[in-house]
This record gives C-alpha cells, structure tokens and sequence, in this order.
C-alpha cells in the first residue's frame, strides 16, 4: 500500500508546481509498473498454453524405431509433456536412404519446430548443418566431439548437445567378445553403411586379436543387406559384426534371418536384435539413452541452452546371449563367457 507523506499533500494543496510534477512523474511510474506485471502475466499465460514442436529425425523406418521413440515419449510424459497438450511431435524417417537427412532437415527447419531429437550420426550431422539456432539433442551419438558435433564434452557450445553411445569404442569389446565365443575365428565380415565408418578403434583391435577385418559396404535395403552376406561367405568369414546405425537398427529382423540362414555367428550392438533371435549382443542400454535424451528436452523447453548442457556418455552396458541360436547354428557358447552375460536366453 502506497504511503503519501503530510508533506507530499501539502505541497499538493498548496499548488506548488514542482510537486505536481513530482506527483505525475510518481503516477507515470505506477502505469508503467503496472504494464510490466501484465505483460509478464500475458507472455506467461502465452508460455503456458504454447504446444512446442519437437522434430524427430531419423534415418531408418517408423516401425523400425517404434521401440526407442515410445521410450522417449513415455518419459516426457512423466516429465509432464503431454502430446496435443503442451507438446507435438513432427517425425522425418529417411527409410535407409542417409542422402534424404538433409533434405529432411530442411523440411523441420522450415516447420520452425521448437527443437529437433537426432537419433544418430547422420542425423546430427545433417541437423547440424541444417540450423545454428534451433536446438538439437542426440539421442544417441557415437562420437560426438571427433564428428564435430560439440566442441567437448563438458562445454558443447553452440545448439547441440545430448548423449553418446560409445559406439566407437565399444566396437573393439564386441569384436573381442566374438573372439572367445567363436573358436579360431580368423576373418570378421563388418557391415558398414557408405561413408560411416566408426572403425578406428576396431582396426588395432582386430590386429591384437590376430583377426582379419572384411569391411563391407552395405546398402540398407532388403536386396543390399542379402548381397552383403553374400560377401561376406565369399571372403569366407566365420563371424559378423556391424556399426552402431539406426537404419542396421531398423532391420535387425531381417539381419538376424540372413546371419542364421548364412550360418555365420554374429554380435549385435543392441538387445533387440537379440529379440529377434539373434546371437549375441554388448552395447549401451539404448532405451536409457533415449529416456535420458527427454530430460535433455525437457530442461531446453523450460529454458536451458544446449551449449551449457554437457554431453553424457552411456553408463548401463547389456551383454545378452542367446544359447537357441548358437545350437542352431552348431555353436558351442564357452561357459566362462555366458557367465560373463547380464543374460542368457535358453
């Protein structure tokens, strides 16, 4: 409550001039005060009924990244992001085909989306030279300071900014967990897609191990992925392995057919192919990766700058073995090494 002093309503009654100038002045200041607390009213009622657009890029298939989307989604919504309510989702799948990104890029670019989820490599990438300003999460990176998505971990800087999956180094652990469990593997057939390589730390590994590497460079496609086995038993190869990449990811259906219809062992760098009834797989927890990437989201919405967010690396591993498809395929699982296993599917 406004005190006026004795003084002040005097001066006002007996007419002094400066006084009343004083008295408009002070009555100038209470409108523009009062203006101030309803416009911060009005722009936080606007803020609070405002539905944010995420874009969500990816390389591979709706279907086939069902599973990963719904973990994110699921967390927002704990967070209390609720779609149709305060949140929507804009969603550019490239179906295999990487040269799309940027072209799909662009389109969310042009949507004016609140912030883009980048769910690889690739996708960063294109997101990233897509846009300096909108914020952008990964999901899931395999290298993000090498690919020169960040300037670091801790200091991201610029728009970017979210989780790594390690894949890089954990190329070189899948490969040595394929060594123990196939006996005398000698040649290692590594599906790659063009231009991915994430091979510098599988090369010297694979030289410790004494183990040949067959890189080869697979199309994503169904037609692609046949003939990259096809390679891969005419360089007589006696175990696959794969990158970390959403579109392998997408159709680990069908890669897990063709390593059981080729007979070749074969380690995964996700569970999922496991469920599909693959052999082995050892890699980050991806449905943790992509719940921790909401969080990521959920603070930038409310505020936070991408370039003060430091990136996260993966902190939970899965190493899962089936033991039905080694059998089916005439393989013999060391004991050490199911030991070793978070589980073991019989």
């Amino acid at each position: 409550m406004q005190v006026i002093s004795s003084k002040r309503v005097s001066d006002s009654c007996s007419g002094n001039p400066k006084s009343k100038i004083e008295n408009i002045k002070w009555a100038g200041l209470s409108v523009i005060a009062l203006l101030i607390v309803v416009w911060g009213a009005m722009a936080n009622a606007q803020q609070a009924g405002k539905i944010f657009r995420i874009g969500i890029l990816d390389s591979g298939t709706a279907s086939g990244m069902a599973v990963l989307v719904d973990a994110f989604r699921h967390e927002l919504s704990k967070l209390g992001w609720i779609e149709g309510k305060n949140i929507a989702f804009e969603y550019r799948f490239a179906e295999g085909k990487i040269e799309r990104l940027p072209e799909l890029a662009a389109e969310l670019i042009r949507l004016k989306v609140d912030l883009i989820v980048t769910t690889g490599d690739p996708q960063a990438s294109a997101a990233k030279k897509a846009t300096t300003t909108i914020p952008i999460v990964m999901a899931n990176a395999g290298d993000p300071v090498g690919s020169g998505f960040v300037a670091s971990l801790a200091r991201p800087g610029g728009n970017v900014t979210g989780l790594s999956n390690l894949a890089t180094e954990l190329n070189a652990k899948r490969l040595e967990v394929l060594n123990d469990a196939v006996p005398r593997l000698a040649r290692v057939g590594v599906l790659r897609g063009a231009g991915i390589s994430q091979l510098k730390e599988l090369r010297p590994a694979a030289v410790a191990l004494k183990v040949k590497l067959e890189e080869i460079e697979t199309q994503f496609d169904a037609k692609g992925l046949e003939n990259a086995f096809q390679i891969a038993k005419q360089k007589q190869v006696n175990g696959i392995m794969m990158i970390s990449t959403r579109p392998f990811f997408a159709e680990r259906k069908r890669i897990v057919e063709l390593a059981g219809k080729y007979r070749l062992p074969a380690i995964y760098f996700q569970k999922e192919f496991v469920d599909e009834g693959g052999l082995m797989s050892y890699g980050a927890d991806f449905d943790d990766l992509f719940r921790k990437s909401a969080h990521y989201v959920d603070k930038i919405l409310k505020g936070a700058k991408p370039a003060d967010l430091p990136v996260q690396q993966a902190t939970k591993f899965e190493f899962v073995i089936n033991v039905k498809a080694a059998k089916q395929i005439g393989l013999t699982i060391p004991v050490d090494l199911l030991q070793r296993a978070n589980k073991v599917i019989k």
